[in-house]
């Protein structure tokens, strides 16, 4: 009699990873996939191995169904999947994850400890640790096109969106990518700010002037962060410009972010925006709830840190306006955990964020009303005159929609507060932007820049 052979697990389970990361991003394949594997398989039932529990939950709550479709594809037998922590030992509770050190200053400000000072380019910011969603899949979808074929595809490109949304990381992201794949690539990052220093403190020594040109101009991959700084600064603007047609002459790729989408930031020279929409534009959005709660699970297993389901839901639902804040809420948690020496639970999370957030702003109609006028540059108080000049009925049916949509504001104040409006006014107003919000693209982007300004 032969001897029984022992299954092909890692072949089957290789067939699931391939079908998997032609289905998602790259980076979130790397984060939920990593180290996953087909421990056994009994009567029907495939059991498989996971890091943590943190993986577990999310492979249980996203892609159960589509990895045992998967699976079933490959073996119709199979009918069930279970899965295990690999980590676990006889030492062990069930799924306990090994607790290290944690180290807040990982996402604490001090970054410039670890930064390679031949590029500027910070070695934590990669694909690896980049979290994709339905907020940025735009952004890292074209910066995965650039590191393919850098200098010839979206260049340059320019990623935009509010504070605190991973742009910086995501551009560094691509350099760090380019070097670790070509050693000879020349890389540098920068903001605005330090491009128009250099510049300042070389403009009045011909010999330095040469020297600025000639450092720029070598590099294969130039990133330069804060764009909008630059506002108003025209012999950096200049510069830029001439070194923007350098660069992009010789194949180089340019990289840049701002805070806002070029055509609203007020006193960028016009020539600069043209070579901006030479090449991809793209926009960073807020995270909604779901990629705020993987962002967190990505980063507590980064630190190998043990918080409930219940806990990253409670966190990402409560802080809910960037990224940036919601690695903040998730340091305080950390030193909270490395003080106590044990882990949290939800009342001890809420007591953090109650103590470290920030009061929201603020906001009165006044203000909306200002912000909305002198985005579209025109008269506050035309606004809540009665006229129907066709330069004023838009922003005034905009500025309406804001404060229902975004402060709940009631329909009658709105009116009373806009020139003694009646309430179905607003009702029309408000309706009459929201469905226009479906089918005009440029008026959705003007909505997302007066927010940002709010």
């Amino acid at each position: 009699m032969q001897p029984t052979q022992t299954p092909d697990y890692s072949a089957l389970w290789g067939k699931v990873l391939a079908e998997m990361e032609l289905s998602i991003s790259g980076a979130n394949f790397k984060t939920w996939f990593k180290d996953t594997y087909i421990n056994k398989q009994e009567e029907g039932t495939v059991f498989l191995a996971v890091p943590n529990s943190f993986v577990k939950t999310w492979l249980l709550d996203k892609f159960h169904k589509t990895i045992l479709r998967s699976l079933r594809n490959f073996d119709e037998n199979i009918r069930a999947v279970e899965y295990i922590v690999a980590k676990d030992d006889s030492k062990k509770k069930p799924e306990q994850v090994e607790r290290k050190p944690a180290t807040p200053t990982k996402e604490l400000p001090l970054a410039d400890f670890y930064i390679n000072k031949d590029d500027n380019l910070n070695p934590r910011y990669t694909f690896e640790t980049f979290v994709v969603g339905p907020f940025n899949e735009l952004a890292y979808a074209a910066s995965q096109a650039i590191i393919k074929k850098p200098g010839v595809v979206y260049n340059p490109l320019l990623i935009y969106g509010d504070t605190g949304r991973g742009k910086t990381h995501l551009i560094q992201a691509i350099g760090n990518h380019v070097k670790a794949i070509d050693k000879n690539k020349k890389i540098f990052y920068l903001t605005s700010e330090k491009f128009a220093l250099d510049y300042i403190s070389s403009v009045h020594d011909p010999q330095k002037i040469n020297s600025f040109k000639e450092k720029y101009r070598k590099y294969d991959v130039l990133i330069m962060d804060d764009i909008q700084f630059l506002a108003g600064k025209e012999k950096s603007q200049e510069e830029l410009f001439h070194l923007f047609n350098n660069l992009y002459d010789n194949n180089k790729q340019i990289i840049f972010s701002s805070d806002k989408h070029p055509n609203y930031i007020q006193n960028l020279e016009n020539r600069l925006r043209s070579r901006f929409a030479a090449g991809m534009i793209v926009d960073i959005s807020a995270p909604d709830q779901e990629s705020r709660a993987a962002i967190l699970r990505a980063k507590t297993i980064l630190h190998n840190l043990n918080l409930s389901p219940e806990i990253i839901d409670y966190v990402a639902t409560s802080v809910d306006s960037n990224i940036r804040e919601l690695e903040g809420a998730l340091n305080s948690i950390i030193c909270q955990v490395e003080l106590k020496g044990k882990d949290l639970n939800i009342a001890d999370i809420k007591n953090i964020l109650k103590t470290n957030s920030k009061p929201k702003k603020a906001v009165s109609v006044a203000d909306v009303v200002k912000i909305v006028a002198g985005f579209y540059n025109i008269e506050e108080d035309s606004l809540c005159k009665k006229t129907r000049h066709k330069e004023v009925v838009k922003p005034r049916q905009l500025a309406m929609y804001i404060l229902r949509e975004d402060f709940n504001i009631s329909y009658p104040t709105i009116g009373q507060k806009m020139g003694g409006r009646d309430h179905t006014t607003v009702i029309h107003s408000y309706e009459k932007i929201k469905e226009e919000l479906k089918i005009n693209s440029i008026l959705a982007e003007e909505l997302s820049q007066i927010r940002s300004m709010i």
